[in-house]
């Protein structure tokens, strides 16, 4: 039989690229026949629709004053103007069920600062659920459906099996208008410096997704789970075909996290500042492009230290995943848990090596010793704790020796409304420096009519004077 010439430009194509040539990953090839164009997603999408649920979240602020609330309410009724009622807020959003027993993925902003959470599943079904885990820096976190058994779940796919073109499916609710599901490609993965979390390592894909698709499901054509959809680039609101999804690696850590009673996901502590290298510094070292995370200091006390990690080093790979830059290597280092080792390929004076890091959490040494801000002092409002490689960690501040830091601030307080911000690290109060969370609150009752402060805030240090 003759090849039409779009059949044999469809072939030209397929053997340019290498598609369809022997490997021992799944086969890829372009259409080939008028029932091959005809091909239809919908068998993968009984298969995993089921799974998908709509997530409800609200958050209701109790009431200034309840026992004169109860009194509008009994002599002038529930809807009579002049009632008080608390300020209600509210989220909508998607999840994927992820085990039979109820466990579902969403995204921590779905849910955050939300106190109720109601799922809906794809049979109308609904119910009410438990936050059993939620991590902000990820952006995920896990719900436990309260009284549910035994139903349909999406197994989870392997994300490092991605490849740039491999066909994807998102499915979610957007816009609140019902569960959609739409299809595009893989458009990148390992997309870093995106501006969504800390830990910044997405697929990006040209699915359409829309307001109300975060926390959907992102799903490969064997029908596994790849990826939580988690953000937009948009300029208008809606999809414009630039989506980003968290990979199915990361969500696989945070599931065993909640499966195994944290309530957060712990991170293996390197104990060393990273920064980008940029196209002068990877001159200077040697290397033929940017590539990797250039260590600019190391805890004396920590992991990289004891691994024999230098200032100057330049960490290409973890346990040979290679690495682009900081996000990445957060990325990658944190999949690799709290127990035992692994090896970070480097770059040092020239010569790549391999040196063995320790996994462990980062330690709680000292104890926060937590002081809350007192009543008339600018500090009202705000918990000093002692900085720990723990504490940096959570706050995602430079470690320091010794000192307090701010690790939480109430939005409408004192110390928020003269300037402090989380994570402040207060060196000293009146010229003397503090060394514990015992030294702050020895000098903030001991200040007269003011308080002079000196803040290191991301490596910027500056002094203020406040008043009563």
């Amino acid at each position: 039989m003759r090849c039409s010439p779009i059949r044999l430009m469809l072939i030209a194509f397929a053997v340019a690229l290498g598609i369809g040539s022997a490997s021992a990953q799944t086969q890829r090839a372009v259409p080939e026949s008028k029932a091959q164009v005809q091909l239809s997603f919908a068998p993968i999408v009984r298969e995993t629709a089921g799974a998908v649920v709509n997530v409800y979240a609200t958050r209701n602020d109790r009431r200034q004053n309840p026992s004169m609330e109860e009194f509008f309410r009994r002599f002038f009724g529930e809807d009579a103007p002049g009632v008080p009622r608390g300020r209600s807020q509210s989220s909508l959003g998607s999840g994927v069920i992820v085990d039979p027993s109820g466990l579902v993925i969403t995204n921590n902003h779905v849910i955050e600062n939300m106190n109720e959470v109601k799922v809906a599943l794809a049979d109308r079904r609904e119910f009410e659920a438990e936050i059993v885990l939620r991590d902000s820096r990820i952006d995920l976190a896990v719900l436990k459906l309260k009284g549910a058994t035994n139903l349909h779940s999406i197994a989870i796919g392997d994300s490092e099996a991605l490849q740039v073109g491999d066909l994807v499916l998102a499915i979610g609710n957007p816009f609140g208008v019902g569960q959609t599901v739409t299809q595009g490609i893989v458009s990148a993965v390992a997309r870093t410096q995106v501006g969504i979390s800390d830990y910044q390592f997405f697929i990006q894909t040209d699915a359409a997704i829309n307001p109300g698709n975060s926390g959907g499901a992102l799903i490969d054509m064997s029908g596994q789970l790849v990826g939580i959809n988690t953000a937009i680039y948009s300029r208008s609101g809606g999809s414009i075909g630039i989506g980003f999804a968290i990979p199915s690696s990361m969500v696989r850590v945070v599931i065993n996290s909640a499966k195994g009673g944290a309530r957060n996901v712990v991170r293996p502590w390197l104990g060393a500042q990273l920064q980008g290298v940029d196209g002068d510094i990877a001159t200077g070292l040697g290397l033929d492009h940017p590539t990797g995370a250039l260590v600019t200091s190391v805890y004396d006390k920590g992991p990289a230290a004891e691994a024999g990690l230098k200032r100057g080093d330049v960490i290409l790979a973890v346990d040979g995943q290679s690495i682009d830059n900081p996000d990445s290597f957060g990325y990658r280092f944190t999949l690799k848990g709290t127990q035992g080792q692994t090896p970070l390929t480097i770059l040092r004076s020239g010569k790549q090596s391999t040196i063995q890091v320790k996994l462990t959490p980062p330690p709680e040494n000292p104890s926060r010793d937590p002081v809350r801000g007192r009543a008339r002092t600018p500090f009202a409002g705000a918990t000093l704790v002692n900085i720990s490689p723990a504490v940096a960690d959570e706050l995602q501040v430079d470690m320091a020796d010794q000192g307090v830091v701010v690790a939480d601030l109430d939005e409408r307080s004192v110390a928020a409304n003269v300037g402090f911000q989380k994570g402040d690290l207060i060196v000293a109060i009146n010229g003397e420096r503090l060394a514990s969370t015992k030294d702050a609150e020895r000098l903030i009752g001991q200040a007269g009519g003011y308080w002079e402060i000196t803040i290191n805030r991301g490596g910027r240090v500056f002094t203020t004077v406040l008043g009563r």
